[in-house]
């Protein structure tokens, strides 16, 4: 008797969740391990969501709220849109997720059908094909080159769109890139999705606040409102105000999809916890002053590990626009041997050697559907990023 679901058979385990896994257990094994594979700002909630969270404690606001959250925090989702976004929605428009993953796995399972088509441009986030295909549709890769800077054109939309199309998903800036697009680049996009009226798009904006050298960064929504009945925003509080755990995401967009992934939610995980709703709020409500300067010290820290990497045998690394990743070309090692005597034939085993020789934990390519390339997160600390450089430039060094 089978004790597994066939659908399994179609997805992996998430590969940064289990890297970064494996850096945990090193560590705690007492081995002198860098973790560079966990997508999650270094810094601390923000003190005016910590102390919104532990008055909820206080004073007993520990029940069940909305499935898909309370009014207030929709309230407050609604007018961070408008603040930051340019973009009006109703607060009966928010859904609200256990964070941004299970606001995008909702929207998924709420709409597509089997056989729908979701165009994803690679390199990707490990988990939008997955998801996909758990919903039982076909993920639509297009391939997005360094050459390109990582970013879809006009041209390669159009000839992924069919029929079948259900979706777009738009991630900007990019994990696990760090390429965002500007308002020009997203306009030549919209202008492809005006003529197909039955694609959807969702944006994946998780990163919108962590940008770089004055960039502006924009959304589907806002660049072209044609496309608002279309579109679904999502976004979150875990990158911008370091609330990973806290597990809060949200979304906002047409009432029929909204309606529907209230409905999943519900029979699901139902509400998000109260508690950290209550710091949500105080968190997109509150000072924001801190962002840009925790986006300053993000900034430095690209400039140190880009530095670093583009002076290593066999790597070249673009500079990129947005998020805490830098996503370098490892094609310079390809076909070279190790001193243990292996031949470094994918990203996989170039990544496998960093772990083995040097102890640095960074993702393959592989994982975002883009060789050879691998994925380093640069959120955290700057001597810890400069010992890892150190040891990267000193593992490609030995390479023969």
């Amino acid at each position: 008797m089978a004790m597994i679901a066939d659908r399994l058979k179609v997805i992996k385990p998430s590969a940064t969740v289990a890297l970064n896994a494996k850096a945990m257990e090193m560590k705690a094994a007492g081995e002198d391990v860098i973790g560079l594979a966990a997508g999650e700002p270094d810094f601390d909630t923000p003190d005016s969501a910590k102390e919104a969270g532990i008055a909820a404690i206080q004073k007993g606001d520990t029940k069940y709220t909305a499935p898909d959250g309370r009014p207030e925090l929709k309230a407050a989702v609604a007018r961070k849109f408008e603040r930051e976004n340019n973009v009006k929605y109703d607060p009966k428009q928010v859904s609200i997720g256990n964070g941004g993953k299970h606001v995008l796995y909702n929207a998924l399972m709420a709409t597509v059908n089997p056989g729908d088509e979701v165009i994803i441009p690679a390199p990707y986030w490990t988990s939008y094909p997955d998801m996909v295909r758990l919903a039982e549709g076909e993920p639509v890769i297009v391939p997005c080159l360094q050459e390109n800077r990582f970013k879809m054109t006009p041209q390669q939309l159009e000839a992924a769109i069919t029929p079948k199309t259900k979706w777009l998903i738009f991630n900007t800036p990019s994990n696990p890139t760090g390429a965002a697009y500007t308002w020009d680049e997203t306009k030549a996009l919209t202008d492809v999705l005006l003529r197909h009226e039955h694609v959807l798009i969702m944006t994946d904006d998780m990163y919108e606040h962590i940008v770089y050298d004055d960039f502006k960064p924009c959304t589907v929504a806002e660049v072209e409102p044609q496309l608002y009945e279309r579109t679904l925003t999502t976004n979150g509080v875990s990158k911008a105000y370091a609330m990973t755990g806290w597990r809060i995401g949200y979304a906002a967009g047409p009432m029929p999809i909204i309606n529907a992934m209230r409905t999943i939610q519900s029979q699901s995980t139902t509400n998000p916890s109260s508690i950290s709703q209550t710091a949500a709020v105080a968190a997109l409500d509150g000072p924001q002053d801190f962002i840009p300067e925790r986006a300053k010290a993000f900034q430095r820290r690209r400039d140190l590990i880009v530095s670093m990497l583009n002076q290593a045998a066999g790597l070249d690394c673009l500079t990129p626009e947005g998020a805490f990743y830098v996503y370098p070309s490892c094609a310079g090692t390809l076909g070279k041997t190790t001193p243990q005597g292996k031949t470094i034939e994918s990203d996989d085993d170039f990544a496998a050697y960093l772990l083995e020789f040097e102890k640095v934990v960074v993702v393959p390519g592989s994982a975002f559907g883009l060789s050879p390339h691998f994925r380093i997160s640069y959120a955290t600390s700057d001597s810890t990023l400069e010992e890892a450089g150190v040891r990267i430039q000193r593992a490609c060094a030995a390479l023969r």
